[in-house]
């Protein structure tokens, strides 16, 4: 609020104190109220802005709060000073008003003070906690007492530090998954090469370690390729052409590339028909990567002898597409982490599998830079993932 309009409240407000005085005692009693009320209001309010627009040059807290008590007591002392001198009041009923008003001011700033004390021992322990998580500890900050905004502001300063505390392990377990799929293929390719250098293999065994040696390398440029498509993506760097794709031929088309790998492992794959119009707004080239994520994931997860189904279909008012497998499915505790970048649970969690467990990240990355969201669905048998999208 400016000091215009806090001088036209305290204004409007005298006026209005002024003219019941007047009606109940006489004009002369009004217009002693409108000086009593207006000048030392106007004055005070005045003091206070002046205040408020160099709160750097007063310092602390404290000191802010010893300031709104001072001036709050002093406006006390000069209304009841005047108006002694107004009214024409005895010497000893104004020694007595002024006392009277001295001990209410006193009383006045006491009570702000431990008010102030309880607030400035809340910041003190709240800035503390700040001071130590950059110094790096993560310890939340002690809840206050009080339900009021420094409450709320210490409830979000510790949820920001649990999101920091989440954020640096799994900045750990991403460094530990990268070295690990790092670490495999170049150890392969190390001592390959130093076979082939050294001419301990020669002929045939030779050119089978320079093959092995060639899908090492393709092994390792896919991973280096998701790493970098999954960093654009959570960064927002995209720069897709986007077109109405009808996603049950997507599907269709997506499901018939993953079949010679699905019959090689003897899993059924199939793609049922679409249940009413299935046409999303998005480039289908991503959105078919999202669907050779799912599908692969789940015919790698399907045991010989099950199935894979996919399906696209309208649900209130946007499209929903799933890939459901007869898996062993994901176990309770690892479904709130199946969609974070190298995550592998269960019987995959020593990373003895194939794959870098980028290809549920990357899904998810780029179905939420479409608009859409993809979720786990409960299934009694298997594994049902499922995406949805906006139609335009």
């Amino acid at each position: 609020m400016t000091l215009a309009r806090s001088l036209l409240l305290v204004t409007a407000a005298a006026a209005a104190l002024s003219a019941l005085v007047a009606a109940l005692y006489g004009v002369k009693d009004g217009v002693i109220t409108l000086a009593l009320l207006l000048v030392p209001g106007a004055c005070a309010l005045t003091i206070a802005h002046t205040a408020v627009t160099h709160r750097e040059q007063i310092g602390s807290l404290r000191r802010q709060f010893g300031l709104t008590a001072a001036i709050a007591v002093g406006q006390l002392v000069v209304i009841a000073a005047l108006g002694a001198g107004l009214m024409f009041v005895s010497t000893h009923d104004t020694v007595l008003a002024l006392i009277i008003v001295a001990m209410a001011g006193l009383v006045a700033a006491r009570t702000t003070q431990l008010l102030a004390m309880g607030v400035l021992t809340d910041v003190e322990r709240l800035r503390a906690t700040l001071v130590a998580v950059g110094d790096g500890a993560r310890e939340p900050a002690r809840a206050p007492r009080s339900r009021d905004e420094l409450a709320e502001l210490t409830v979000a300063a510790n949820a920001t530090i649990a999101r920091l505390a989440d954020m640096e392990h799994a900045r750990r377990d991403l460094i530990a998954a990268v070295s690990h799929d790092l670490r495999t293929p170049i150890t392969s390719l190390r001592l390959l090469a130093d076979a082939v250098a050294d001419e301990v293999v020669t002929g045939d065994t030779r050119s089978q370690y320079l093959r092995q040696m060639g899908t090492h390398v393709a092994v390792l440029s896919g991973l280096i390729d998701d790493l970098f498509e999954l960093s654009r993506l959570e960064a927002g760097d995209v720069q897709w052409s986007l077109e109405q794709v009808r996603l049950d031929e997507l599907v269709g088309e997506t499901v018939e590339a993953m079949r010679p790998e699905a019959d090689a492992r003897m899993v059924r794959v199939t793609a049922r028909p679409a249940e009413g119009s299935t046409t999303a707004h998005g480039n289908p080239e991503r959105l078919q990567r999202v669907l050779f994520n799912l599908i692969q994931n789940a015919i790698r997860h399907t045991p010989a002898d099950g199935s894979v189904t996919v399906f696209a279909r309208m649900a209130e008012g946007r499209v929903e597409v799933e890939v459901a497998d007869t898996g062993p499915g994901i176990a309770a505790e690892d479904r709130g982490r199946v969609f974070e970048p190298f995550f592998r649970g269960g019987a995959d969690a020593s990373r003895t599998g194939e794959g870098a467990g980028l290809g549920l990240a990357i899904s998810r990355a780029i179905v939420e830079a479409h608009g859409g969201r993809i979720w786990l669905e409960d299934a009694a048998l298997g594994t049902r993932v499922r995406f949805s999208l906006p139609q335009t």
